[in-house]
């Protein structure tokens, strides 16, 4: 064992999951700093370790045990000194993991951020509240405008972990997004469990197209992107403020899950085949050339072969500009695990396969009708010989990139220029300079 450090003590983050867990370590991170605190995001090392943990599906929470299990495996070899587990696994199944991985110094869910805080030697400052570290790149940053969700959706156990729907007030955003841009923030990426209930709780209305036509006075910002949308209940005059509004980005990411009726209505997700279809022809008529990302589950309980070839044939018809797929997680506690899970694992990811590679010709065949026109595109990065950035139809880490050649020209991240796209591929795009 190696002889505990006297000086002051080194605390590595590690975030596992989706956007709003990052957005969590941020406004922990930035605590710890007021408090004097060392604090790193995912570095090489650290004297206390704090992990802050995924619970969605089997997969996540596979990550998260594991990664746990690691830091520990370490804590035993006198590498760290303390290990402390946070976020939705902890939330969800702390009984369970204090149990089995007793050696974890202390578990926090959450909501219990001043309780974690307090364990690492720090005060919670309440005028703290709003600010936070990124630690995306500076020039985009994720505002995170409620937290929980009041939807009964039947295969979810998001609200488990994250309670009910409260929305943040739109003059805390505001605030928020201006100490952003202060930073050097020139993107905006909005997320929540559910964007479209925005304001029910504070405003008795959705609000989200008055926060947005407030964010988008803010000096700086220059693009706003819409992450996490519901179908049902869909406040269209939010399109309206995406067709207007130069800086609130032609794309929306909004999780349709399925299209057979009979499964949507067993995932209590309050709309059909028909009413989707009216949705996302609303999208595409009050906003030409919108961009759409949504996400599909398979194998739910009941899912036949006709539904399945119903949803093939409907992403073909549909030609989604983005798509991501998972297999259905049987969830204890949720309403879906009251049904019988009888869709095989092996069918299950032969049918995420197979929406893929459907999505995938889809995308080659939209990237290829790219060729010849010109983008607005934000540099996020320099990889190898090329510069990679991303047009508004984007969201960073999930869609397309554009890469143009560092051979020619230097580009700094956070830059925005112009792009001619010379070459496609499924999911990049190669350009040169206007």
């Amino acid at each position: 064992m190696r002889t505990k450090s006297t000086g002051r003590k080194k605390i590595n983050l590690i975030t596992l999951g989706c956007s709003k867990n990052v957005y969590d370590s941020e406004v922990l991170m930035s605590q710890l700093k007021a408090n004097g605190k060392d604090v790193s995001h995912e570095a090489d090392h650290g004297d206390i370790i704090v992990i802050n943990t995924c619970g969605f599906i089997d997969n996540a929470k596979e990550e998260s045990v594991n990664t746990i299990l690691e830091y520990v495996d370490l804590k035993d070899q006198g590498k760290v000194e303390k290990v402390f587990v946070t976020g939705c696994l902890s939330e969800r199944y702390k009984p369970d993991l204090q149990r089995e991985i007793p050696d974890v110094d202390q578990y926090f869910g959450t909501r219990e951020l001043p309780l974690l805080l307090k364990a690492l030697g720090a005060d919670y400052k309440h005028e703290l509240v709003g600010e936070r570290l990124t630690t995306t790149p500076r020039h985009y940053a994720y505002l995170k405008i409620s937290e929980g969700c009041d939807r009964p959706c039947s295969f979810c156990a998001i609200p488990l972990m994250r309670g009910g729907h409260v929305s943040t007030p739109i003059e805390t955003l505001v605030k928020e997004a201006q100490n952003l841009a202060k930073g050097g923030t020139k993107e905006l990426i909005l997320i929540a469990q559910d964007l479209t209930y925005y304001g029910l709780d504070i405003y008795k209305k959705r609000a989200l197209a008055d926060l947005l036509k407030e964010l988008v006075k803010v000096d700086g910002i220059q693009w706003i992107r819409l992450h996490y949308a519901f179908p049902s209940g869909f406040p269209e005059d939010v399109l309206d403020v995406i067709r207007e509004e130069p800086k609130v980005c032609n794309y929306i990411d909004i999780p349709l899950q399925h299209i057979s009726t009979d499964i949507l209505k067993s995932m209590r997700r309050g709309t059909t085949f028909e009413k989707t279809n009216a949705l996302l022809d609303a999208f595409r008529t009050k906003v030409p050339g919108m961009a759409i990302r949504t996400t599909l589950i398979v194998g739910y309980p009941g899912e036949t072969e006709a539904h399945f070839e119903e949803m093939k044939q409907w992403i073909k018809d549909q030609r989604f500009d983005r798509m991501g797929c998972f297999a259905y997680s049987h969830e204890e506690n949720t309403h879906a695990f009251n049904l019988v899970d009888d869709v095989p694992e092996e069918v299950k990811q032969a049918r995420v396969e197979e929406l893929m590679e459907i999505q995938t010709q889809i995308s080659w065949e939209l990237n290829q009708e790219k060729i010849g026109k010109e983008y607005k595109v934000l540099i996020d990065r320099k990889e190898g010989n090329y510069f990679i950035g991303r047009t508004e139809f984007d969201s960073p880490d999930v869609d397309n990139e554009v890469l143009i050649s560092a051979e020619e020209v230097y580009l700094s991240p956070g830059e925005f220029v112009n792009v001619v796209i010379e070459r496609a591929e499924e999911f990049d795009l190669y350009g040169k300079l206007v």
